[in-house]
């Protein structure tokens, strides 16, 4: 019997279960309520409302400017379509780290004002008084580990992280900690695929892959990126499973073409 064909709605239990049960985990990332509801439909297990909307909603270059109140929103939005996937939430870059109360009223706000069931930081030991104060509050938490694009000046580019011992080992020790602390599943961004699938085996919480191999439990993927909507961004870990994209702008062009030419609207297009 399969766990998540099962399941009515997917929760932190359903995704324990899956993982146990060898099941995939299916996960993309929404930002407002007519594309969730298509994610929804598809059967998608996690819906992630990732800062990435300050990249591709907002046009930034970075994850970092986009605000808890602009988070709240898109989730607010993404929650009212989303019938049965799980809904996580990133907490945005200044809302959580170096100040664990801060952490906890960010994801208060986060849960009560969006609806969502769920809230994901990133980093490991450097935030850990933060997790623990917000799985305190009864607040499930995805961890975040490896590429984290939030401390992106600090790492001053987004190549592979985890590639050497030391980094590899604190890895290890960061994804234990996260696990033994109490959180529901944790992504691992752009590290070596071997040492994904090591942790994977290691830890009894779901891992989630982008960049990071096929042995995490489950893949995450932005939408905009793998619908080909964003077309400057090609990295290896990116499957396009559509050109969206160039589709939108083929019927943009037919539009504006009709509009000029007086062929739309048409005498059956119009009262």
């Amino acid at each position: 019997m399969s766990v998540h064909k099962e399941a009515k709605r997917i929760t932190t239990q359903v995704l324990h279960e899956m993982k146990q049960n060898g099941e995939r985990i299916a996960m993309l990332t929404a930002y407002d309520y007519s594309m969730t509801r298509l994610v929804d439909q598809a059967g998608i297990d996690i819906i992630l409302v990732g800062d990435s909307a300050s990249n591709v909603m907002a046009g930034h270059e970075t994850t970092l400017p986009i605000t808890l109140d602009q988070m709240i929103y898109h989730a607010s939005s993404v929650v009212r379509a989303a019938k049965r996937a799980l809904v996580v939430v990133d907490l945005p870059f200044g809302t959580y780290q170096g100040n664990s109360k801060e952490a906890l009223n960010s994801a208060i706000r986060i849960m009560k004002e969006s609806g969502a069931h769920a809230v994901k930081l990133e980093g490991g030991r450097e935030v850990r008084e933060s997790i623990e104060r917000i799985l305190s509050a009864g607040i499930p938490v995805m961890g975040h580990l490896g590429l984290t694009p939030q401390s992106i000046y600090k790492f001053g580019t987004y190549t592979v992280r985890a590639k050497q011992d030391e980094e590899a080992r604190l890895l290890k020790e960061d994804a234990k900690m996260l696990n033994d602390i109490g959180c529901f599943a944790m992504v691992f961004e752009k590290i070596p695929a071997s040492l994904a699938g090591e942790v994977t085996a290691a830890v009894e919480c779901p891992t989630i892959g982008i960049g990071a191999g096929a042995d995490c439990d489950g893949q995450v993927l932005v939408l905009h990126d793998m619908l080909g909507i964003t077309q400057d961004f090609s990295p290896r870990f990116l499957r396009r499973y559509s050109d969206i994209g160039d589709q939108m702008l083929g019927a943009i062009q037919n539009y504006v073409s009709d509009v000029r030419s007086r062929d739309f609207p048409s005498k059956d297009e119009q009262y």
